[in-house]
Formats: C-alpha cells, structure tokens, sequence
C-alpha cells in the first residue's frame, strides 16, 4: 500500500492495515502448502525402486490429505495408501482408505486410526517402501496407547499436559512414552520394509521427533524422564495410576529401525514469506522465529520489540505459545495472546496499530477460529458489547470476547500446519 501519514490515518487505515495483516498470514499459508512441498520433495530425491517390490502410502495429520494427494500424482504404482486426518479435513480420495481420529484431545476414534496403522503397516514385507507423510496434529489424530492404557487414561493425560502450560517438546517427550506408534514406534511395525519419511513441521526449531510426536524417529527422552519432568511440575499425581504404572515400569527403548527423513516444511520458511509480503513502505523484521510460553510473557515480549521499533514497521513473530487453563472457557493460544497484547497495548503504543495471531492449521484451540485480528479499538468494543475482558480472561473465554469485538480470524481448516504465526503492523 501507499504509506499512510500518521496524523491522518483513522478508520480507513487501520481496515487497510487489518487487510494487509490478512494477507501476510494468507502468504504464511501459502508457503507452507503440503501438495507443493511433497512434489518439490519427490522430484529432487525419487523413491528407490526395488524389483519385487511394493510402494505403500502412508498420511498422518492435518495436512494428510493434499499430502498424499500429491504422492499419489508423483509415485507410479501404488500399491496401497491411508490417511489419517481431522474431520474438517476429510474428502474422498481416488484409491486410499480415509479415517478420521480427533484432536486436539484423542478419542476412541483415534485409537481406531492407530489400530488402522498398525494393521496397514504390518501388511508390508521385505523389499516394499513405505512412504510415511507426517503433518501435525499426528500426536491426537492417531494413538495406539502402551501397556493396557485405556483410551479415557489416554485421553486424561492429554488434558493435563494441554492445560499444564508445558511446551510441545515436552509434551511429546510424555507422550511417546505411552503410545506404541509415536518415538520411532512406526518403523518396527513397518520392518521389514524401507520408510521414507516426508515431514512437515508445526514444531519450533524443527525437531522431528516432536513433530506428530516423531512416528519416524527415535525418541525425545526416556520414561524416567517423563516421570522426572511430570514430578517437578506438579503433575505426576493428576494422571490416571495406569500411566504412573507403565511409566515406571517401562524401560527406554533400544535397537530401533532407521529411516530416511526429509523435511519439506516450516514456520520460518513461513515466516519468511510473510516478510515478503509485508506492505510497501512498511520495515519488516522477523523478530523472532521461537515465540513460546505462557501467552501472557508473549504478549509482554512482542510489547517490548514495539517499543523499539519505529514506523512504519512490520514486525514478524512465528512460534507456539501455551495457556494455563483456569476456567471453562473457549479459546485458544492465538486468541488469548492476542486479546492479552489488545490489554498491554492500550497504555503503551500511540494508536494505530494492527495484531495478527493465527494458527496456520485454521483451528485455534477447539473453536471455529484461526485465532484473531486485534487493533486499538478492541477493547473498547467489547466493552461496548456487554463483555467484562478482565472476567473473560480469568475464565479462558477469549472467543467470547472477541467474538463481541467482531475480531476473529476465521479461515476455515486450511489443509497444512507449521505452528503460529503473528504480525504486528505500526504505522
């Protein structure tokens, strides 16, 4: 856009500046488009091809769908293919079998999808190539729980590590301990065949033993480190005895199959094309590519990198924060940050400004929304709709709150997932 002078930007500028906002949360999808990445992928590093032998595919995630879709217009001959995904994200395809498992907390559903995959990969044999396409989401949509766990033990653990506040890397380091697929678990149900492994990354820093909780590589940590990390949080007394049982009773695990892993997509490359399609005039910076922790820090921490910039500016944010779960709200990571930064701004920036926090995924927390679009007149509206925002947030309800501000932003499941994305935009 034409720069705007400052003295006379009003209503129109910040509708320009939520647009332009849009926008480069619409480029950070974009970039992360798993159809594209799959083919990219394929074309530079073919399959092996091995006389005798099967291509079986394999799609795990939110973004499991145009994945394999894109596998399936690149590999010859497939002999067989499953995906598993979240049920916004389902459709038909030509030749594959698709499930549906549940997320953000696993359900008997899910169990079925893990059950589904261990049957479909132990059909394979010696001389066959799986091809494994991980998304996120993977660590809920698909769980095969260890040890006798029943699904509701399960499905208790998820609860209290997604209201405990814990990064996600720690989350899977729990969760792999449990779960017959996650922390490389997915090969020795494969062996003997060869897997290919095609990642796509919703992880900061690009683990892959986090992303889908690591189906294809070794795990984070060990059982004695999960129950450690549960007990010096507070949390080990909170989960069903069935999981402090099998987690003391389990020994690390060893001897595990190798395979051949190529990440195709990212938060930072994401963030990088929302830096291309920042608005002309405007200085974009990535300010940070790790924006974790409680959402309350993070707002304090994008605050901060405000006050130092001068405009006008884009300032750029990629990252997966948390929230403490106190009340029986609905919401989100990216809703509440942003309605806690609409809190913090209000006696620290001059006016005029514009935040973005969206999910890439399209579905932030378990609401209908990506996450929210924020400026200097948010608060103000949702006073003026009836909404107590200091009530609102003590009970986690900051849907409702900006829901009355008119300040969701709804994409609708956008079929790819490389974390969060946020944007500041100062004029």
């Amino acid at each position: 856009m034409n720069t705007t002078d400052q003295g006379t930007l009003g209503s129109q500028g910040i509708a320009e500046l939520r647009e332009h906002a849009k926008d480069m949360f619409a480029a950070a999808v974009k970039r992360a488009d798993p159809e594209e990445g799959v083919r990219r992928q394929l074309a530079v590093s073919p399959l092996p091809s091995k006389k005798g032998g099967r291509c079986i595919v394999l799609a795990i995630g939110k973004a499991a769908i145009p994945m394999m879709r894109a596998a399936q217009s690149a590999i010859p001959d497939v002999h067989d293919a499953l995906v598993v995904t979240n049920p916004e994200n389902m459709c038909d395809l030509v030749g594959t079998t698709v499930i549906a498992g549940m997320h953000p907390v696993p359900d008997a559903a899910s169990a079925h999808a893990g059950r589904c995959v261990i049957d479909f990969l132990q059909a394979s044999r010696e001389g066959d190539v799986v091809v494994a396409l991980i998304s996120g989401g993977g660590s809920s949509l698909m769980i095969a729980p260890a040890g006798g766990i029943s699904v509701e033990d399960y499905g208790s653990l998820n609860d209290v590590l997604l209201a405990s506040g814990l990064a996600i890397n720690d989350m899977n380091l729990i969760r792999q301990q449990v779960d017959d697929l996650k922390g490389g678990g997915l090969l020795r149900f494969a062996a003997p065949a060869e897997v290919h492994a095609l990642l796509l990354s919703d992880v900061i820093g690009d683990d892959l033993r986090a992303i889908a909780s690591g189906p294809t590589v070794a795990p984070i940590g060990t059982p004695q480190q999960a129950v450690s990390l549960m007990k010096s949080l507070g949390i080990w007394d909170k989960v069903p005895a069935s999981i402090r049982d099998h987690l003391v009773k389990s020994a690390p695990i060893i001897d595990l199959p190798t395979a051949s892993n190529h990440l195709i997509g990212s938060n930072r490359q994401s963030l990088e094309a929302m830096l291309a399609a920042a608005p002309k005039g405007f200085d974009a910076h990535i300010v940070s590519d790790a924006l974790v922790g409680d959402v309350e820090r993070a707002a304090t921490e994008v605050i901060a990198a405000a006050r130092s910039a001068k405009g006008p500016v884009a300032l750029i944010f990629g990252g997966e924060t948390t929230v403490q779960i106190k009340g029986s709200g609905r919401g989100g990571r990216n809703q509440e940050l942003a309605l806690r930064f609409a809190l913090a701004a209000k006696d620290t920036l001059q006016d005029n400004w514009v935040f973005l926090s969206g999910a890439t995924d399209g579905r932030d927390g378990p609401t209908d929304a990506a996450g929210a679009l924020v400026d200097e007149g948010t608060l103000k509206r949702i006073a003026d709709a009836g909404g107590n925002l200091d009530a609102l947030l003590r009970n986690n309800d900051s849907h409702e709150a900006l829901s009355r501000a008119h300040d969701l932003l709804v994409t609708g499941a956008t079929g790819t997932n490389v974390a969060d994305v946020q944007v500041l935009l100062l004029p």
